[in-house]
């Protein structure tokens, strides 16, 4: 597998994670210690998920602008009176 694969794996699995601590934080038979508990990892878990999603907005390419010719024609504008 080579990076982005990994990448997009990671992000997968980080917010399949994060879906089912969600359906399990809805639990009532929860104690508040571990509810309190599943929320400090949620936190830490979304905190991942942040990086990961941040890394492949890096590795994504910038559009490429091309430069205005001096010969083409302005943009539409609209002048009121």
């Amino acid at each position: 597998m080579n990076q982005p694969e990994v990448l997009d794996s990671d992000i997968r699995a980080l917010q399949q994670w994060l879906r089912a601590a969600w359906q399990q934080l809805g639990d009532p038979t929860l104690t508040a210690f571990a509810r309190r508990e599943l929320r400090n990892q949620m936190k830490q878990c979304s905190a991942d998920l942040r990086v990961c999603l941040q890394r492949v907005a890096e590795q994504q390419p910038e559009p490429a602008r091309s430069p205005a010719s001096p010969h083409s024609r302005p943009g539409l504008r609209i002048l009121s009176w």
